[in-house]
């Protein structure tokens, strides 16, 4: 580690060590890809943290909205359909896999497959 990143440590914020430490994480897991670098239309795999679920209808269709967020950026996750997912919470950890699309200008994955993992301590 340089003397440059020792510096940027002390001095960085909350959400900057958290950023890092989240970016850390989705590195870690085989096969997923940074949200800042998701392709559009195309199908990729991504793993990071639950900011937050919310119920959300989308023209009179129940739905589940979620934030998903890896430390470079955020994804949108809807599942339609649904009213209620097990697991699918703020704070839990996900592995997600689908196609991602652009809405109102934000990442987006309908009805993507998921993989719960492992919060840290478990």
């Amino acid at each position: 580690m340089t003397l440059t990143d020792r510096f940027r440590k002390v001095i960085a914020s909350r959400a900057e060590i958290e950023a890092d430490e989240e970016r850390a994480d989705a590195l870690r897991v085989p096969g997923c890809c940074p949200v800042a670098a998701l392709p559009h239309r195309q199908r990729a795999r991504v793993s990071g943290v639950l900011r937050s679920v919310t119920l959300r209808p989308r023209e009179g269709v129940p739905a589940i909205e979620a934030e998903l967020y890896d430390g470079s950026g955020a994804l949108d996750l809807v599942w339609l359909g649904r009213r209620r997912i097990a697991g699918i919470e703020p704070g839990r950890r996900l592995k997600v896999d689908g196609m991602v699309c652009l809405v109102d200008g934000r990442r987006t994955v309908f009805n993507p497959r998921y993989e719960l993992r492992a919060r840290p301590g478990e």
